[in-house]
């Protein structure tokens, strides 16, 4: 159903369109800087070795029994990259078609196009830092092949991301104070993941809730997949398909429903 969508096929069409906004997109977020694209780099890397200099080099920090890996500093970079990932596509996608109202309001273009060209933006600044990470825990788990299933969730990922960025960036274009909430949200939202605590240390009563954020389960997998070498539970490829059909189901749903509006509203 997902595959067949009409909006993969508008992509598809526009795909010669879609490649040079992307290029363009990845320029302008660093045009006029010495070090260009060199600085989507910077700061992540500056994270993670922060992380790991601070955590476990300094204060030589450990989790409990229950933790995937003892050391903390290398924990926190294992759900530090992927939600980067995540807030900087949601949090650019909100904004996506608001950012291109004049050029939709003179243009027939595909509104699509927009939301995706930020998150290919995003994906392709952050999937070599995913793919290193990848290659460091190579050696460690002695060439297990379940490591290839981080590339899936990566994948799966961006296709999640996908659907909630076009979803908000449509429902953006209607009220404008849904971008604010979105930026409080992510803040909160890390919090409310497995991202910088393990999950079996999360009070059990009250796990459901890290379950209505959805990169839960992706960190989940990255973390099994990763840190102890071995491919994610069921439950977590489950609940990641589910976020994704979820947010494919409402972005039909906005966009059928506001198609004659949307360029108003811009």
């Amino acid at each position: 159903m997902i595959l067949k969508d009409s909006i993969f096929v508008e992509l598809y069409k526009s795909r010669v369109l879609l490649k040079a906004l992307v290029l363009r997109e990845l320029k302008a977020r660093y045009a006029g800087s010495a070090s260009g694209l060199a600085w989507a780099y910077i700061q992540p890397l500056l994270t993670i070795a922060s992380y790991y200099l601070v955590f476990d080099v300094v204060f030589a920090m450990r989790l409990g029994e229950s933790a995937p890996t003892k050391a903390v500093g290398i924990y926190l970079i294992v759900g530090a990259l992927p939600w980067m990932a995540f807030g900087d596509a949601i949090s650019r996608g909100t904004q996506s078609l608001v950012d291109a109202g004049g050029l939709l309001q003179k243009n027939p273009l595909p509104v699509s196009l927009f939301p995706a060209r930020v998150v290919l933006a995003s994906a392709i600044i952050y999937a070599p830092l995913m793919i290193f990470l990848m290659l460091a825990y190579w050696p460690i788990h002695q060439g297990t092949w379940a490591l290839m299933a981080a590339v899936l969730l990566w994948l799966l990922q961006v296709l999640m991301v996908f659907w909630l960025a076009h979803f908000l960036a449509i429902v953006t274009a209607a009220l404008r104070d849904i971008a604010q909430l979105i930026t409080f949200a992510l803040q909160v939202g890390i919090f409310l993941s497995p991202a910088l605590f393990p999950y079996a240390q999360f009070p059990q009563a009250w796990r459901w809730v890290l379950w209505l954020n959805p990169m839960t389960p992706a960190l989940l997998g990255y973390q099994d997949v990763l840190l102890k070498g071995q491919w994610p539970s069921v439950e977590v490829w489950l609940a990641l398909l589910c976020w994704v059909g979820i947010f494919a189901i409402a972005t039909k749903y906005v966009f059928k429903h506001s198609r004659d509006q949307l360029v108003d509203w811009l």
